[in-house]
């Protein structure tokens, strides 16, 4: 095999063109690395990408669509912007991200912007710190432009916070949960980078239902420290994007052991600094796919777009073999991810509370207090989220971390969960195993779950279940024009294969589309060096 040479590689050379070599494309069609070479060519900067992301949330956010995704924006971004502007002209890049706007779930610090879990009961919390994440991302040159809406506090489709946030591609259809104000963010070409948090399929959803590109990394692969939790056993943080190549970007920054977290120690001699190295056009050559049918057959127009993709692949050079779980695992997948969920929540959003300042409630009880003596309205209209709020005296009831149930699903199920997809990928050595992201098309805002809940068979859980690494990337359309995602599940950091799949898929399948509510902006195309 040849060895591949490394995008970033590409991108520096891309950086030696001139000006006058330059293609126009639209600023929300680009990739990082693109924005990069534009930056190093003289024909963008920082701050004139920052003034395009905030017009663009100024066109589409609180006018137009009115999507509302957006919690808070950082009033320093344009700030910031030009300061890194003059370290790039003093001859100090930070890294690949460095000018490079990101958006973040609101469930994630920030030390700039209160960081709320999408609820009223913590509305302007500021944190003492930023996030692992966060702290890295800064340190590289990103530009922290804004707070999105979610799931209040990572469960749901809306917040009362942000209210509901909607799908750009189909103002009627929910844009899934609950990082769900990223992914309408990043397809609504508000920042080329979002972050959202995965427990049971909170950055998968999202990353389908918009049309997007998503990945839920290898459990440690990024730190869980400045991150409200939902649940520690199950969640983690990850990057939303457009495309494959800006997952791969922004991993490089963010991987990397932080001794706040140990469940970051796995990742000693496992992580990356560049992952970019791995995106390979040809990666589906030589490949064999397991395809979970198990998750197929609720929806024909997804089931279409599957079968599609399929072929694609196939056509690519790919092996597709079919591979059917067994009836206990599918049964009984959801049901033990939440008996581990409510039963960590209760105690962990405890712990999470203590660095709040002394008007916030202080554990789940308190919550629950505060919950029912709020009436007000937010100046904005949002308020009370009845669903969510009730909700807390379920996580309340939901049993303690040392009962059987709880036991059970954690000690035994976990494990028992990842012997069994190793196995399967094993036995018929297979590369990675996919399935449609979500099994039907979005489903309307009128009469959807405000709250989701456990049951079903539901291809979301089995990243959370094993730890391992689920990447999200569009498939195609329904005959509604509504986005379908494929996800490419592997073992344990398999990011490198992953990315060399998608990143194949993508480039033969060119899936993505510009929702229809969010067109380009007059003035917003972008001299990029020609290769």
């Amino acid at each position: 095999m040849k060895k591949q040479v490394s995008i970033l590689a590409v991108a520096a050379a891309l950086m030696l063109a001139q000006p006058a070599h330059a293609r126009p494309v639209e600023m929300d069609q680009t990739t990082i690395l693109e924005l990069q070479a534009a930056m190093a060519a003289g024909t963008l900067t920082a701050e004139k990408l920052t003034e395009m992301c905030l017009a663009r949330i100024a066109a589409y956010d609180r006018a137009g669509p009115k999507l509302h995704a957006v919690i808070a924006m950082n009033a320093r971004a344009l700030e910031i912007a030009r300061q890194l502007d003059a370290e790039r002209k003093a001859g100090k890049v930070r890294g690949p991200l460095h000018g490079i706007p990101v958006i973040f779930k609101d469930n994630i610090d920030t030390v700039d912007i209160a960081t709320t879990g999408g609820s009223v009961l913590l509305e302007g919390n500021m944190p003492p710190d930023d996030a692992h994440l966060v702290k890295q991302l800064r340190d590289g040159g990103a530009i922290i432009l804004a707070k999105v809406n979610l799931g209040e506090l990572a469960n749901g489709f809306q917040s009362s916070m942000g209210g509901q946030s909607l799908n750009p591609h189909d103002l009627t259809r929910t844009p899934s949960g609950s990082s769900g104000g990223t992914g309408v963010g990043i397809a609504a070409g508000y920042a080329p980078l979002g972050y959202g948090t995965d427990t049971g399929g909170s950055i998968r959803g999202p990353s389908t239902t918009n049309g997007i590109v998503g990945l839920r990394p290898t459990y440690g692969l990024i730190s869980h420290d400045g991150v409200i939790p939902l649940s520690l056993s199950l969640d983690m943080a990850g990057p939303m994007t457009r495309n494959v190549t800006d997952i791969a970007v922004s991993l490089g920054v963010t991987a990397g052991i932080d001794k706040a977290d140990p469940t970051t120690q796995t990742q000693k001699g496992n992580a990356q600094k560049d992952y970019t190295k791995f995106l390979n056009a040809n990666g589906l050559k030589g490949a064999r796919i397991g395809l979970a049918r198990d998750y197929m057959g609720a929806d024909p127009d997804v089931d279409w777009v599957i079968e599609s993709a399929i072929k694609t692949m196939e056509k690519a050079g790919a092996t597709v073999v079919e591979v059917r779980l067994p009836k206990w695992y599918l049964d009984t997948a959801s049901t033990m991810l939440w008996s581990i969920y409510p039963p960590e929540f209760a105690v962990q959003i405890g712990d999470y509370l203590k660095t709040t300042g002394p008007k916030y409630p202080k554990n789940l009880d308190g919550m629950i207090a505060a919950a029912e003596s709020y009436n007000d309205l937010r100046p904005t209209g949002e308020g009370p989220n009845p669903f969510r709020w009730n909700f807390f005296k379920v996580e309340k009831a939901s049993g303690l971390m040392t009962d059987p149930g709880y036991i059970a699903a954690h000690d035994y199920g976990m494990p028992m969960a990842r012997a069994l997809i190793n196995g399967t990928l094993q036995k018929d050595k297979l590369d990675a195993i996919v399935y449609p992201t979500g099994r039907t098309r979005p489903s309307t805002i009128v009469g959807s779950a405000a709250v989701s809940g456990g049951g079903g068979v539901s291809p979301s859980v089995t990243a959370p279940l094993t730890g391992f690494p689920d990447l999200v990337v569009p498939a195609g359309f329904t005959t509604d024009d509504l986005p379908v995602g494929i996800s490419f599940l592997g073992t344990a950091y398999s990011e490198p294969k992953l990315l060399a799949l998608g990143y194949a898929f993508e480039q033969a399948s060119k899936a993505i589309r510009r929702p229809v509510n969010t067109p380009a902006l007059a003035g917003h195309a972008i001299e990029i060096p020609a290769k």
